[in-house]
C-alpha cells in the first residue's frame, strides 16, 4: 500500500504550477524595475526606527476623519465607503506614487446596535486581493454577532495602483516596504478612530498571507491591546518570495543588473542573499510582543472559511 503525503504534492503542485506560469511569462514578474534607489535605503532605516527602545512603548496612531458616503443600506446593517489622506510621515508620501496618497476603506456594521455593544474587526489584503468583495463576504456572518468589517485597500492596489503597474506586480523591491509601512499607519490610525471617535468597544484586525503578516505587525505595534488573527501567513515576506513560488515571479536578472551598476561580479545568489537580508525586516519575531498574547490566533495549514469566522466571533465576543 502506497502512502501519499498529501501536504508534500500540494507543495510539488504549487512550485510547478508557479514555475510554468512565470517562466512562460504568462504574466510580468515582481519587481522589473529594480530595488527603487534611494527609497530602498530610506524604508530600510525607517522600519528600523519601528521598534520602541523601551519594551510596551509605541508612536501614537495618527488621527483621522474619514469622508464617508453611504453604499447601501437594509434593514440591519449599512455599508459605507470612507477616504482619508495616508497617515504617513511626508517622506513615505514623498516616495509614495500619487494614487497612493489616498486611502480607501470600506465600513459594513449592524444598524440599531450602539458601538459600545459592537466590536469591529479591520481586515487587511492578501496578494492580489485588489477590492473589497472577498472581505466584505467574510465579514457579512459575522453581522450576527455585532462585529462590523472594516476593510481596508492597500496602497498600490485597487485605485490605489500606481498607473504603470501591472496588477499585483510591484516594480520595486521599495514598494513591497512601502506598502507595508504604509499599511500598518493606516490600519493604526482605523483602529483608533474605531475606538475614540467611533466609540467601539472591542477591536481586531486579521488578515490572510500577506495581510496576516501585515496584522500580526499592527497587532505587536498598536498602543493598547487588539485581537488579532493572522490566517494562513508566512513570518516574512522572505518565504514567499525566495523560498516559496513567488521566487519564480520575481525578476532576479533585472535586480543583478541594478545592483552590478554599483558592483559589476554580482551574482544571481549574491541578489538573493540581498534579497533575504532586506525581507528580513518583515520578520514578525522581530517585533515586539502584543499587548496581550492571549488575544492572538494563528491559522496555519487548510482551514475552511466557516473556520475563520468562527475564530473572529471567538476574539472578538469573548
Amino acid at each position: 500500500m502506497v502512502t501519499i503525503n498529501i501536504g508534500m504534492l500540494h507543495y510539488v503542485i504549487d512550485h510547478i504550477y508557479g514555475a510554468f506560469m512565470h517562466r512562460t511569462k504568462i504574466s510580468p514578474p515582481f519587481f522589473s524595475r529594480g530595488w527603487g534607489g534611494s527609497k530602498l535605503e530610506l524604508l530600510e532605516r525607517m522600519i528600523k526606527d519601528l521598534f520602541p527602545e523601551v519594551e510596551g512603548q509605541n508612536w501614537p496612531p495618527s488621527l483621522i476623519q474619514p469622508a464617508w458616503r453611504t453604499v447601501w443600506e437594509t434593514r440591519n446593517a449599512c455599508l459605507r465607503e470612507g477616504v482619508f489622506r495616508t497617515t504617513c510621515d511626508e517622506q513615505l508620501i514623498s516616495a509614495m506614487p500619487p494614487e497612493s496618497h489616498t486611502a480607501r476603506v470600506a465600513f459594513l456594521a449592524p444598524k440599531h446596535v450602539p458601538p459600545h455593544k459592537m466590536a469591529c474587526v479591520v481586515h487587511l489584503a492578501g496578494t492580489g486581493d485588489h477590492s473589497f468583495d472577498r472581505r466584505l463576504h467574510l465579514g457579512g456572518p459575522l453581522l450576527k454577532e455585532n462585529i462590523a468589517t472594516m476593510v481596508l485597500e492597500s496602497p498600490f492596489y485597487g485605485r490605489r495602483r500606481p498607473m504603470m503597474q501591472h496588477g499585483s506586480k510591484l516594480l520595486c523591491v521599495s514598494d513591497l516596504l512601502l506598502l507595508g509601512r504604509a499599511t500598518i499607519d493606516e490600519t493604526r490610525s482605523l483602529l483608533h478612530w474605531l475606538d475614540y471617535e467611533a466609540g467601539f468597544g472591542k477591536m481586531g484586525v486579521c488578515g490572510l498571507s500577506m495581510g496576516g503578516v501585515h496584522a500580526a505587525m499592527v497587532g505587536s505595534l498598536h498602543p493598547t491591546p487588539v485581537a488579532t488573527l493572522p490566517f494562513l501567513s508566512p513570518h516574512s515576506a522572505v518565504v514567499a518570495f525566495c523560498e516559496g513560488i513567488l521566487r519564480y515571479g520575481t525578476a532576479w536578472e533585472a535586480l543583478r543588473e541594478d545592483l552590478a551598476v554599483q558592483k559589476p561580479a554580482m551574482t544571481l545568489e549574491d541578489v538573493r542573499e540581498r534579497m533575504r537580508n532586506v525581507l528580513s525586516l518583515t520578520d514578525v519575531t522581530r517585533f515586539p510582543i502584543p499587548k496581550n498574547p492571549n488575544a492572538v490566533i494563528f491559522v496555519a495549514a487548510t482551514v475552511s472559511i466557516v473556520t475563520l469566522q468562527s475564530q473572529m466571533v471567538f476574539l472578538l465576543v469573548n
